[in-house]
């Protein structure tokens, strides 16, 4: 079998190359220079293509990977230590418990879905900012979960085809 990851152990090292890649293209939209009016709508790229990954590769990314990828991710916004990692790492193991559930029902289903785990997210981000003073006043900091279950059909799609291209098979 040509596509058995345990017979060729390059393919579960290019699994994470993509995953690798795609996170970096998440982290540059992230930090994407835009218009004032827009800035409250950008979605939570790093925190949608983390789910994937962890739906399509659990075993691959995993609560750790999410850690990490929140401590860069607070670096990068200059935002205290750990929230985003706090945030990211609850999203993921909520996703990895529920990760064959969650890769059988709809786009839409999904989309909902998500929308909880990015609310999740923005929910704890907004209590740790909250402890030391530095909450926002105004509703718009929750736009990014709406634009992101809104987009979330097209970055499922998106990498869900890109992994099939590339030939990858998610490995239990």
């Amino acid at each position: 079998m040509p596509n058995n990851p345990q017979k060729n152990p390059s393919m579960t090292a290019s699994n994470f190359k993509i995953a690798s890649v795609t996170l970096f293209v998440a982290f540059m939209l992230t930090i994407m220079p835009l218009p004032d009016w827009m800035v409250e709508f950008r979605p939570d790229w790093v925190t949608l293509v983390l789910i994937y990954w962890a739906m399509a590769l659990p075993t691959r990314v995993c609560v750790t990977i999410a850690w990490f990828t929140g401590l860069i991710l607070d670096v990068s916004h200059g935002a205290i230590i750990g929230q985003h990692a706090l945030g990211l790492m609850l999203v993921i193991y909520i996703v990895h418990i529920q990760h064959q559930r969650l890769r059988v029902v709809s786009l839409v289903q999904q989309a909902i879905v998500i929308f909880f785990l990015l609310l999740l997210k923005q929910l704890i981000v907004l209590w740790v900012s909250g402890i030391v003073g530095h909450a926002p006043n105004t509703w718009l900091y929750f736009m990014p979960t709406v634009t992101g279950a809104m987009i979330w059909p097209w970055v499922y799609i998106i990498l869900r085809d890109m992994r099939r291209k590339f030939g990858y098979r998610a490995s239990y």
